[in-house]
């Protein structure tokens, strides 16, 4: 493993280093179809204390999710594994950049415990992109998932992967540990990847996917998009194609929402009969789900989803 010192330990250091200096990118006005409710329930409150007593990161806190009250009010929460800080500075997403601390080796044991006290019938878990390991922290991804098993043996796993950019065989030790779905988001399409994905690249995320079925056939793959960073329809389309060809099982899209003004602005809401219509052509592709909204994201209802999608696939296997 290659360890990284932070030698800088400055309190005031900004979220986004490398987007201080960058001009404001103001969006339009967000319609009234994106609005939601803030967070206030007694379950908002209870699984926010669950997650805080046993030291964990969310997603839905660090990415700024607007449907944080909804799935919070119903105790599912989406870890996000080792540590807060990310070695990619996307220019979409709202978690912190810089250099990350070393792992917390009872991380997964403390994801399992937390799982178990939300009595959560099916977990999603994510991270931070670690560059700065050897294997990308693919290793830890199949601690976590173990440790959830042994705690919680009728819980279904998740997993919302970065892409093991140049880390040989990361992969391989992730789905040697089985998880249930194995979702890698492209995030855009291929012309956008410069300015909103930089440190990624397309085709290998795709091939990701193809792998991850060539490994184990009977792991569900997942993958998503977001719209409204200046996309074209045709491209969105060429996408679906691309993820079929690597027979990814379910698709979501759903609208990008601007972090802060340094973030990639805003170019488009796309109204929801957009969202229904490109539905509905996903479908016709072979997908056996489909999750399309304004406010769809990767592990919004991922449950139930998950239930979905094994019904979907047992009904094409009569």
């Amino acid at each position: 493993m290659v360890v990284i010192v932070d030698t800088i330990s400055n309190p005031l250091r900004p979220r986004h280093p490398e987007k201080v200096n960058r001009p404001d990118s103001a969006s339009p006005p967000k319609p009234d179809w994106i609005r939601v409710r803030a967070p206030n329930t007694r379950g908002y409150a209870d699984t926010r204390n669950i997650v805080r007593a046993n030291g964990l990161h969310t997603v839905c806190e660090e990415a700024g999710c607007p449907n944080i009250g909804e799935c919070w009010d119903k105790k599912h929460a989406t870890f996000m594994i080792m540590g807060d800080t990310c070695t990619r500075a996307c220019a979409f997403c709202n978690v912190k950049t810089g250099l990350p601390n070393a792992l917390d080796g009872a991380e997964p044991q403390n994801v399992a415990e937390a799982t178990a006290k939300l009595g959560l019938s099916h977990v999603v878990i994510t991270s931070v992109d670690r560059d700065d390991l050897a294997d990308g922290g693919a290793q830890h991804f199949a601690e976590t998932i173990r440790e959830i098993r042994a705690a919680c043996p009728s819980t279904t796993i998740e997993i919302l992967t970065p892409d093991f950019l140049r880390k040989e065989r990361a992969l391989e030790i992730v789905v040697a540990a089985k998880p249930d779905v194995f979702n890698h988001n492209l995030e855009t399409v291929p012309s956008r990847y410069l300015t909103v994905r930089p440190g990624a690249r397309y085709f290998h995320s795709i091939r990701l996917l193809q792998r991850v079925k060539e490994l184990d056939p009977t792991i569900f793959t997942k993958s998503g998009i977001m719209v409204g960073l200046g996309e074209e329809r045709h491209e969105v389309l060429q996408v679906m194609d691309d993820l079929r060809s690597a027979e990814v099982d379910f698709l979501t899209i759903g609208q990008y929402l601007q972090p802060t003004r340094k973030h990639h602005a805003v170019m488009r809401y796309v109204p929801p009969d957009e969202f229904s219509s490109y539905e509905k052509v996903a479908y016709t592709k072979g997908f056996l789900m489909v999750s399309a909204s304004p406010l769809t994201r990767s592990s919004h209802h991922a449950g139930d989803d998950f239930a979905r999608l094994k019904a979907a696939r047992a009904a094409t296997a009569r």
